[in-house]
């Protein structure tokens, strides 16, 4: 048990800073090449912050735990807004006039609703992972074309790097990425074996919070310089990458068998969640301190359903 414990924290730690490498390394390379901000933030770095959570979702789908792969996606979407948003909240407020998240909204919800009815096929096989990857690239060409993106802030990007550090950062984080993955499911589906869980429920909440510290640390790091508003279009587009991409990638990998237990509860908790940001997205309402402490006492009440 401690040495699976071990392996978790170990892969997660490996993730973190391989995700961190990598993108690093990526953004500096687009932008040596010429590439603008705004498509090195749409492509390069929404891929990068996302690495994680496909390596685990292709590596838990090879060694044929498809519950850990749909339960990182699914668990990640639902952390993402009620765990991540909550925390930020409750350092400071969530201002939401002036930034119109409307459309990325709308194609979150649809994404969502997407994936809900392929999942009513029993597989996320590879012709359901063709069609997410379509809508993904609608969703570039929409964001793309409307110029919709936050370049303020490029993660990542650092003034005067040379060919021999962006090499360094990329091939680190191309290693240390998979080695994570392989360690962190390893060591989960050690425990959920270990105490009678199923690898959903153990995708759902160890791996799901696990490759979403990330977001969080970036989310909390903004909320403490003043910009907490920046958590909420991190959360939305994450969230859309999550379904349409590492979904997409990873069924076409290797198919993605559903479980019927997130049939029956966490795909609609999913959803559910993604409504809940319709009043403070649609209506500009902020996301107060007692907001986010609902959405992080939500969140436990979900796991502690769950567990």
């Amino acid at each position: 048990m401690i040495v699976d414990m071990m392996l978790v924290l170990g892969g997660l730690a490996l993730l973190v800073f391989g995700g961190d490498l990598l993108v690093k390394g990526a953004v500096n390379l687009a932008l040596k090449l010429g590439m603008t901000p705004l498509v090195v933030g749409l492509t390069v770095v929404a891929f990068g912050t996302s690495a994680p959570e496909l390596l685990v979702s292709i590596s838990a789908a090879l060694q044929g735990s498809s519950g850990i792969a749909m339960g990182n996606v699914v668990g990640s979407n639902i952390a993402n807004v009620v765990l991540i948003l909550g925390v930020t909240a409750v350092i400071s407020t969530i201002v939401t006039r002036g930034h119109d998240l409307r459309e990325s909204w709308a194609m979150m919800i649809g994404a969502s609703v997407l994936v809900i009815a392929l999942a009513f096929t029993g597989e996320i096989g590879r012709i359901e992972g063709a069609i997410l990857l379509a809508a993904l690239a609608l969703v570039l060409w929409r964001q793309l074309s409307t110029g919709k993106a936050d370049a303020e802030e490029l993660e990542g990007a650092e003034l005067g790097a040379n060919w021999t550090r962006i090499a360094i950062w990329l091939g680190l984080g191309l290693v240390l990425l998979p080695l994570g993955a392989n360690l962190l499911v390893t060591g989960a589906s050690d425990i959920a074996r270990t105490f009678g869980i199923s690898d959903a429920v153990i995708g759902l909440t160890l791996v799901a919070v696990g490759t979403s510290l990330p977001e969080l640390a970036a989310s909390v790091a903004s909320a403490m310089r003043g910009r907490a508003d920046m958590a909420l279009g991190n959360v939305v587009g994450s969230n859309i990458f999550n379904l349409l991409a590492i979904l997409g990638i990873t069924a076409v990998v290797a198919p993605l068998p559903v479980p019927p237990e997130m049939l029956r509860l966490d795909l609609w908790v999913m959803l559910g969640t993604s409504l809940l940001l319709a009043p403070f997205l649609l209506r500009a309402v902020s996301l107060t301190r007692a907001v986010g402490a609902g959405f992080v006492l939500f969140y436990a009440g979900y796991v502690w359903v769950l567990l």
